[in-house]
């Protein structure tokens, strides 16, 4: 268990330093996210290790919150699992320390409001801090209401990361991109996540619309599920993110013994390499 104490020493984010190398690169980073605690706290573990030997280039930890009202019914499955599996913020932040010496790509974690509020903020930056976690972002905390955390994130070394949606006014684009760091995800579609055959098409209207206001990189999500997507995407965006489509392969496999080399196929398979998936666009498992 890590200790909550006063504020942590300041660090730096591997969030930043991941672009700049993907940009030099001229490369489409891919951002990963799962639940954790699908299908189970230990297994979790395994995955995340997985992902990062597959080459996803952050990582997206969701902490399962029992009111997920921006996710669809992949997610809210696996949410169900994990808060059956004894998944909580504090168990999330133990299992992210437990893996942190062995992953090289930032990890964020992504989690509503009431966790963090639950746990109270200083605890929380100080065990996220301890943990090796790089940035946050709350998915219900609205810009105008997110000095204080970011403030306090900052101080500790963590990036304040925001959603912008289709509908998101270039004055709060403005505001998050003043208050954030590391990366702005934009989501590509209103409502709840999932996995598409298709991309939105205000998607590159959104990253045309943010892209004059931030030197921040752009992380677009909601509905990937191919790598024709990811290279879509590529051309407009610093990175796509996965993540109803992933949760979709763990559902699939999570009680087989080929679960982490699945989960590793996929991810290779979005990135251009390996075979192709055994689930298609837009089917993801039940």
């Amino acid at each position: 268990m890590i200790a909550a104490g006063t504020r942590p020493t300041p660090r730096v984010s591997r969030i930043a330093p991941t672009f700049a190398a993907l940009r030099q690169e001229r490369r489409t980073g891919l951002v990963t996210y799962v639940t954790a605690g699908d299908p189970d706290l230990d297994r979790s573990r395994d995955i995340l290790l997985a992902l990062d030997r597959a080459g996803a280039d952050v990582l997206e930890v969701g902490v399962p919150f029992s009111d997920p009202l921006a996710d669809g019914p992949v997610i809210q499955r696996a949410t169900e699992r994990a808060l059956a599996a004894g998944a909580t913020l504090g168990r999330v932040l133990d299992l992210v320390a437990s893996v942190r010496a062995d992953i090289a790509a930032p990890i964020v974690i992504f989690t509503y409001a009431n966790p963090i509020e639950r746990m109270g903020l200083a605890a929380f930056t100080a065990r996220a801090a301890a943990a090796g976690v790089d940035g946050v972002l709350t998915l219900d905390l609205p810009v105008e209401e997110a000095g204080a955390m970011r403030d306090r994130l900052g101080e500790a070394g963590l990036d304040t990361i925001f959603l912008l949606s289709p509908t998101t006014t270039t004055e709060r684009i403005r505001r998050a991109a003043a208050l954030g760091s590391g990366f702005l995800y934009g989501i590509s579609r209103l409502g709840v996540t999932g996995a598409r055959t298709t991309l939105a098409s205000g998607a590159e209207a959104l990253v045309a619309r943010i892209r004059p206001e931030t030197t921040l990189p752009i992380a677009v999500g909601f509905g990937i599920s191919h790598p024709a997507h990811v290279a879509e995407i590529g051309r407009w965006a610093d990175a796509a993110v996965v993540g109803s489509a992933l949760v979709a392969v763990i559902a699939q496999h999570g009680a087989s013994p080929a679960l982490v080399s699945s989960v590793m196929s996929y991810v290779q398979w979005l990135k251009g390499e390996g075979r192709p998936s055994p689930i298609g666009p837009g089917e993801p498992a039940s």
